[in-house]
């Protein structure tokens, strides 16, 4: 028994090996892979590919690997994810009065944004003043992307600034919605993910609302933990956690009214917890 054991792990270490050599050699020839070796495949900069989908690299091979890469279960599932993220973010600007602009407009503070794309479309489905974004993170060259999207889009009422999502610097005005996606999964300690919650929680306008998604599921985590790497250049571990327990976050930090919505794919779910 010890022995079949043992020799099942140096099969899978082999198999790792093996597929860490092809998707860093014949896998670059995809223009998603080259990015996710250059900025990590958990970063911003990578779901913001993601979202696109649009497959590129080098002709025909390339295409074909990246069109792929796109179609794995994970990316479907982020950009159904994404469009859960929309309709309830829609929403909750309704409920707040963004439908018509009152009170000066909405505020939505992102804490892990990446580029921000999905906030820049729901940013253009609105009149200008109804609705006021502010992107943080920790990576530069998301946040720089995103600035220059913005701009090439025209779009007002978003702004970029550097900021740890778990220590975050108050905001003036505090925010009517804190968004925080595809961050927990990443986040291997359950009480720092609670301790965020319950920060965020006294960042937010009286009456906001938290908005964050949590990984319930995903087929290919032992791939991912033993191919492919993260942003700090070390392989990307990742969480799967019950929606329950998401909810026991908000709830033990004093959120009310916690309700959780699932994506297509069936993945991610999406939490709001109103203050």
């Amino acid at each position: 028994m010890t022995k079949n054991r043992t020799n099942t792990k140096r099969r899978k270490r082999v198999q790792w090996a093996a597929m860490r050599v092809l998707l860093g050699t014949v896998g670059r020839a995809s223009a998603g892979i080259r990015i996710g070796y250059r900025h990590g495949f958990d970063s911003g900069s990578m779901l913001d590919y993601v979202y696109v989908n649009k497959a590129g690299g080098f002709p025909v091979v390339g295409h074909l690997i990246d069109r792929v890469y796109l179609n794995a279960v994970g990316w479907r599932a982020i950009r159904a994810r994404r469009e859960l993220l929309k309709d309830v973010l829609r929403k909750e600007i309704v409920r707040r009065g963004g439908d018509n602009g009152a009170g000066g407009g909405v505020r939505v503070l992102d804490v892990a944004s990446g580029p921000g794309r999905y906030l820049q479309d729901l940013l253009a489905e609105y009149e200008p003043g109804t609705l006021h974004v502010e992107c943080r993170d920790l990576d530069r060259a998301g946040l720089a992307q995103g600035g220059r999207q913005a701009a090439e889009r025209g779009l007002t009422g978003i702004s970029y600034a550097y900021g740890d999502a778990l220590d975050p610097a108050p905001a003036s005005p505090a925010p009517d919605i804190v968004v925080v996606s595809g961050l927990y999964e990443l986040l291997l300690d359950e009480a720092v993910i609670a301790a965020s919650v319950a920060r965020l929680r006294g960042m937010l306008a009286p009456g906001g609302v938290l908005v964050f998604t949590t990984q319930t599921h995903h087929p290919q985590l032992e791939f991912i933990a033993n191919v492919l790497p993260n942003r700090e250049g070390v392989l990307w571990e990742m969480e799967c956690r019950p929606v329950e327990l998401a909810e026991q976050w908000a709830a033990r930090a004093g959120f009310a009214e916690v309700a959780s919505r699932r994506e297509t794919v069936g993945l991610f779910t999406v939490t709001t917890a109103r203050r």
